[in-house]
């Protein structure tokens, strides 16, 4: 065994052997260690390789193992492609290359499902008559919520460049609201009559909009035409069998699938 090396990628630092690094003799690293390149060292002496540290970890545990191992949610593919690729370990970008492929039949075929539900809220606030005078006001509001569901974290982030939270004057995608990959849940409320606009803030009360329309979503059926013509876009079509033709109608249950 030899003594353990330790690696600055980007900041981050790996310790591993030498053999480990030389597994691939073709590859930029097997060069660098074999002595066939020079190397590069921080302040601390560590051998450093100015480029992204955190996917490092994926292309080191391939040269330990020869076997290319991601989390299920990983979101960097084209970053981990873009380092393999700088690294030249073939193995690991023909590996890639195939998880690619199988990632995108994965997510041909697809299924979509919202569970919609409604209910009437009434919301206190003060109205200002004059300078020193204030009155207290009470409305009902409507308070919409979606629970969404997805096997293609793709549309799921289409669905994210589309529909817009307003909140504090300010417009946010609702992908920064993703619990996972796959699963989304929206809670948003209708404009409420007399209900001045900075109450919406103090009682953090977040209205939804579909971009680039530049729409506010004030009911179910507005919410259900524009994720339709999304999701019909995206090559989804109704699923005759599920649900039942009332629920849909009613705007209880929405569920889509895509085969391609």
């Amino acid at each position: 065994m030899s003594d353990p090396i330790t690696l600055n990628v980007g900041g981050k630092l790996y310790t591993t052997s030498l053999a480990t690094l030389t597994s691939f003799p073709d590859s930029m690293l097997g060069a660098m260690f074999s002595g066939k390149m020079p190397t590069k060292r921080d302040s601390q002496g560590n051998c450093f390789i100015d480029r992204d540290g955190k996917v490092f970890r994926y292309i080191l545990n391939f040269l330990r193992t020869s076997h290319l191992d991601l989390p299920e949610d990983f979101q960097e593919m084209g970053l981990l492609r873009r380092e393999a690729d700088f690294y030249q370990v073939q193995p690991l970008i023909e590996a890639l290359q195939e998880k690619e492929v199988e990632l995108s039949k994965a997510e041909k075929n697809a299924m979509l499902n919202i569970t919609l539900n409604q209910r009437v809220q009434t919301v206190h606030f003060t109205v200002r008559e004059a300078p020193q005078i204030y009155s207290l006001s009470s409305s009902s509001m409507e308070v919409f919520n979606a629970n969404i569901f997805s096997t293609s974290c793709l549309f799921l982030k289409l669905l994210g460049s589309k529909l817009f939270y307003c909140s504090n004057g300010n417009l946010s995608s609702i992908t920064s609201h993703l619990q996972d990959p796959n699963h989304l849940t929206l809670d948003w409320v209708a404009n409420v009559e007399g209900l001045p606009e900075e109450e919406y803030t103090k009682q953090n009360l977040k209205r939804l909009w579909v971009v680039p329309a530049n729409k506010q979503i004030n009911s179910f059926q507005v919410f259900v035409e524009e994720v339709l013509k999304i999701a019909l876009s995206d090559g989804f079509c109704i699923d005759s069998s599920h649900p039942h033709a009332l629920d849909f109608m009613s705007n209880k249950i929405i569920r889509l699938i895509r085969y391609r």
